[in-house]
């Protein structure tokens, strides 16, 4: 293990305010729980905190966690804490993290996105005041293993997983890097599988992947774990893939963001992160990930994805791991992309495409990812081509967002479903006030077997067929981390069903076993299997039931 140097010059002048100091913030503002009773990272962490997801507690009223005392289901104490929700357990804590006011984000937003600060190097940093590589990463109890990654989805998930991260890759033609949210499943000390989406509008960093395989080289890859708060909502927003999110994060904090060169890998990072993952991202060979509980709100199943080689761990020597809420929404990362998305429709429609009578966009968030539903909200005798022009807009904005757009008046809360179902009731005429947008991407969803586009549409809701499991813990690790709330003195809980996972047909056997062996603190097991499994010559996210194995 090396030593680096603990100081960063000019830091002040190229830096913003880091993940310590944003959870102070939250505690002074009241919204933050210090837990310092043991908890199970395997089994109760992420299913106590689901709870204020599920627990019939106002959005207001979520708060971020703080686990100082981590534990797993072998009996290993972590000395790293836990956070969870710092990011964004509600609107107020996301508002805190971009010091801005609520009504002003996005403003924000598109200020910084068109008045972009390139990052300025420094030569020490504070994520990497402890450097470890080699010896000091491999072995059990090491490396990753060493994190005290919590599982999301207790009874369903295959391992520990990196939900909270920005993997940072680089364009090899044009030196370009890009930033983006994915998950990374942990599979030994030093390696995990991770996830970029291949679909339209997916993974910046797949493009990078593919010229990498073409080039038989394998692709450096930096995971930073606990960004300053301004720079880990670049992450999931989908910037255009020509625009590094730094400069977009630099101007958001108004000044150059501090970057320093990672240890074993020609990549920058940011210098004041808690943590970064250096490594290789393989191109010749892929390995099976998941099931994982993923935003959309079902389980992912096993696909063959990336498999990321770790050169080198590098961290602040008081790190604090960051872990973030997904799978059913409402959750952590849905009032991440809520709370910039919105204003960026709204702002879309009333400046781009100028459409008049618009007052509000809604993106419907329980349950849908607030990807599929997206409400209108328009002033009174608004002309009827307007109301079309914006529903149509909205629709194309995003690729995978608006299967269903609806256009309501401001009397109409839609929030509040039985308004919506009277409004449909009462003020729509389906022959003359439906259209139907053929040929959308199917866009962020549990995958079908035979889909391949989507649409616009009005649809049949009700299940129809086999799918994967509802991406919560199942009864068993919700009902003991309720029993945990209650002991803990949280506030009284009126579950909202549903408020566990349980299975849809889609769920076999053999993903039993391995999420029981996760659970368990066995997730090495299954890395040994799923290693096994690795094959080449195909793409990622191929299914692994569709690929023969002995």
């Amino acid at each position: 293990m090396l030593m680096a140097d603990d100081t960063i010059e000019n830091k002040s002048a190229y830096s913003c305010k880091d993940l310590q100091q944003h959870i102070i913030a939250l505690e002074e503002a009241g919204l933050l729980h210090r837990i310092n009773e043991a908890v199970n990272k395997d089994t109760e962490l992420h299913a106590l905190v689901r709870w204020q997801f599920r627990g019939g507690i106002a959005e207001k009223d979520r708060k971020a966690f703080y686990f100082s005392n981590v534990v797993d289901s072998k009996g290993r104490h972590f000395d790293m804490p836990v956070v969870v929700g710092a990011l964004a357990a509600n609107s107020d804590i996301y508002r805190i993290g971009m010091d801005v006011p609520l009504e002003d984000i996005g403003h924000a937003w598109q200020e910084a996105i068109a008045n972009p600060i390139p990052p300025k190097e420094v030569k020490n940093a504070a994520c990497q005041e402890l450097v470890l590589e080699g010896h000091d990463i491999d072995g059990e109890g090491k490396g990753l293993d060493s994190l005290p990654v919590p599982i999301s989805t207790p009874g369903f998930d295959s391992a520990p997983y990196l939900t909270a991260a920005n993997f940072i890759t680089k364009d090899p033609d044009n030196g370009i890097q890009n930033m983006g949210t994915y998950r990374g499943g942990l599979k030994s000390p030093t390696r995990m599988v991770v996830r970029m989406s291949t679909r339209n509008s997916g993974a910046g960093g797949y493009p990078h992947w593919e010229k990498y395989k073409e080039r038989g080289q394998k692709m450096p890859c930096a995971v930073v774990l606990g960004c300053p708060p301004k720079i880990a909502y670049l992450g999931p927003q989908k910037m255009p893939r020509d625009i590094d999110e730094l400069t977009v994060a630099g101007a958001l904090a108004g000044k150059p963001i501090a970057v320093v060169r990672c240890k074993t890998i020609d990549l920058m990072v940011p210098a004041d992160a808690e943590i970064i993952i250096e490594g290789l991202i393989d191109t010749e060979y892929l390995e099976p990930e998941a099931p994982f509980g993923e935003s959309h709100g079902h389980i992912a199943l096993e696909d063959y994805n990336m498999i990321f080689e770790v050169t080198a761990i590098t961290r602040k020597k008081n790190a604090v791991l960051a872990s973030i809420i997904s799978q059913v929404t409402p959750s952590e990362s849905s009032v991440i992309k809520k709370a910039a998305y919105e204003p960026m429709y709204l702002g879309h429609l009333q400046k781009t495409l100028g459409v008049k009578g618009v007052k509000k966009v809604s993106l419907h968030e329980p349950l849908t990812n607030i990807r599929r539903i997206i409400f209108i909200i328009f002033e009174p005798n608004t002309p009827r081509t307007e109301i079309f022009r914006a529903m149509q807009g909205a629709a194309m904005l995003r690729a995978d967002t608006g299967k269903f757009v609806i256009a309501i008046s401001d009397d109409i809360n839609p929030e509040n479903a039985d308004a919506v179902f009277w409004s449909l009731a009462y003020r729509s005429n389906p022959a003359e006030d439906v259209e139907i947008l053929a040929h959308r991407d199917r866009g962020h969803g549990p995958k079908s077997k035979t889909k391949t586009e989507d649409s616009t549409m009005l649809i049949d809701a009700t299940l129809k067929g086999q799918m994967p499991p509802l991406a919560l813990p199942k009864q068993q690790y919700m009902e003991d981390a309720r029993v945990l709330w209650e002991k803990l003195g949280l506030p009284s809980l009126n579950p909202e069903a549903p408020w566990h996972g349980y299975s849809m047909g889609d769920w076999s056997e053999d993903w039993d076993k391995i999420a029981q062996r996760a659970a368990q603190g066995d997730y090495l097991i299954n890395g040994l299997r799923s290693a096994q499994m690795k094959q080449k010559n195909i793409k990622p996210n191929t299914p692994v039931r569709s690929v023969k194995n002995d």
